[in-house]
């Protein structure tokens, strides 16, 4: 039943958190046993606690499983449709091509986190996950992640602003943020965030 289950909702190699799984019918102590089951028959494999996946078959192993990212991705960006969280740092900055630097450890803010900020290690990667100050939704958060951007953004260019400000310019217009949206959340940011806000002339640009 679980299998089936599985294989419905699940691609191969696709992390599987335990906490999102709920069957109609199955009770937690007959879940566990058959979660030990599969992962004992090999047809599940645990990735870390709370995680699973179902293996794919390459070329050369069977039990391929998600990449670190990925699983990064499902535990504090977003899964199922709902966004927590947003690539920052010199990690977005070089995304978006205001940084030629790739830093070692990608950072992340997140809802999904208890600890103010927190290095955690997902398979044999590091990443540096914050705590959001503003709570992150699909709604707002590509107005968040640029006013994050914005807080610390002359450590992070390598080149000169007038670039720096196209980049920009390119992220907010292709995502429609608005000076509305600014607005309504630059205020829990510090001084530095309004800062560069200006001096990139960004008001200028948004609607």
């Amino acid at each position: 039943m679980l299998f089936e289950y599985l294989k419905e909702h699940y691609e191969p190699g696709e992390p599987i958190f335990t906490e999102d799984i709920f069957i109609e019918g199955m009770n937690r102590p007959n879940f566990i046993q058959q979660l030990k089951t599969l992962t004992d028959n090999g047809k599940i494999v645990r990735y870390e606690k709370g995680i699973y996946y179902i293996p794919k078959t390459t070329r050369f192993r069977r039990a391929a499983g998600p990449s670190p990212e990925t699983v990064a991705q499902y535990k504090y960006i977003s899964r199922m449709g709902k966004t927590d969280g947003y690539y920052s740092g010199g990690t977005f900055a070089n995304q978006i091509g205001i940084s030629l630097q790739v830093p070692m450890k990608k950072e992340i803010v997140s809802n999904n986190i208890a600890a103010i900020v927190r290095e955690v290690m997902i398979g044999k990667q590091t990443f540096i996950v914050r705590r959001t100050n503003v709570p992150i939704s699909k709604e707002n958060v590509h107005i968040l992640q640029l006013l994050e951007l914005l807080k610390k953004l002359d450590s992070y260019i390598d080149g000169n602003y007038e670039m720096a400000r196209e980049r920009i310019v390119k992220y907010s217009l292709a995502n429609h943020i608005q000076k509305a949206d600014i607005d309504r959340y630059i205020r829990q940011y510090p001084d530095s965030t309004f800062r560069f806000y200006y001096e990139m002339r960004l008001d200028d640009v948004l609607t």
